[in-house]
Formats: C-alpha cells, sequence, structure tokens
C-alpha cells in the first residue's frame, strides 16, 4: 500500500515536497506525473537503498528524490516550479528492471496528489 501526501497549490518558481508512505520492501520506487490532457510519465527513480536515482530530463535539477528506509517513506522535494509541472503525481513501487520509468515495472501505485503551479 502507498499513501502519498503533501501535495498543493504553488506559485511559479517556489517550492512544494511530497511523501510517500508504503507497507513491505520494494527494491525501486519511483514518482510518475499525469498532466491534464496527457499520459502519465515518469519523474524520478531510486533503487535500493537510494544509490541509484534516475529524474526525467524536465526536472533534473529542480526535483530531488530521497528514501527513508527506516520510515518506509519516499519524498520528493520540488524547486523552481514551473506551470507544466502541474499534475496529479503518484508514487509507484516495483522492482528494479533498468528501464526506471517503464510502468510495466510497478505493480504497486498509490492513489495519486494533486500539484498545481500557477
Amino acid at each position: 500500500q502507498l499513501v502519498e501526501s503533501g501535495g498543493g497549490s504553488v506559485q511559479a518558481g517556489g517550492s512544494l515536497g511530497l511523501s510517500c508512505a508504503y507497507s513491505g520492501y520494494s527494491d525501486c520506487l519511483a514518482w510518475f506525473r499525469k498532466p491534464p490532457g496527457k499520459e502519465r510519465d515518469g519523474v524520478a527513480a531510486i533503487y535500493g537503498g537510494g544509490e541509484t536515482t534516475y529524474y526525467a530530463d524536465s526536472v533534473k535539477g529542480r526535483f530531488t528524490i530521497s528514501r527513508d528506509g527506516a520510515k518506509n517513506i519516499i519524498a520528493l522535494q520540488m524547486h523552481s516550479l514551473k506551470p507544466e509541472d502541474t499534475a496529479v503525481y503518484y508514487c509507484a513501487a516495483g522492482t528494479s528492471t533498468g528501464f526506471p520509468f517503464r510502468e510495466s515495472a510497478y505493480p504497486y501505485w498509490g492513489q495519486g496528489t494533486q500539484v498545481t503551479v500557477s
């Protein structure tokens, strides 16, 4: 089970943090997002204890994914937000396949949390 929190509204240039509490263990955790009228795409992924991370080109340098294994939480820190970051953000858990943004690698999904940047 995965439960996201921390979404909301923010002005362009601002920052927002998302958290996702998960149960059990997964060696790969990720954040995806679905902008209005568009398909869902991968944003950031973290493998193992956090030694390997992946980011979509559109968020590199602005977003940071992290994992607290002791608390079973993954977080996404978002800075310099842009209107095009507006989307429903989902956390996902699965197994590492070498394709961090392939949705089929993630059998477990949260319900999503809205992020709106104006």
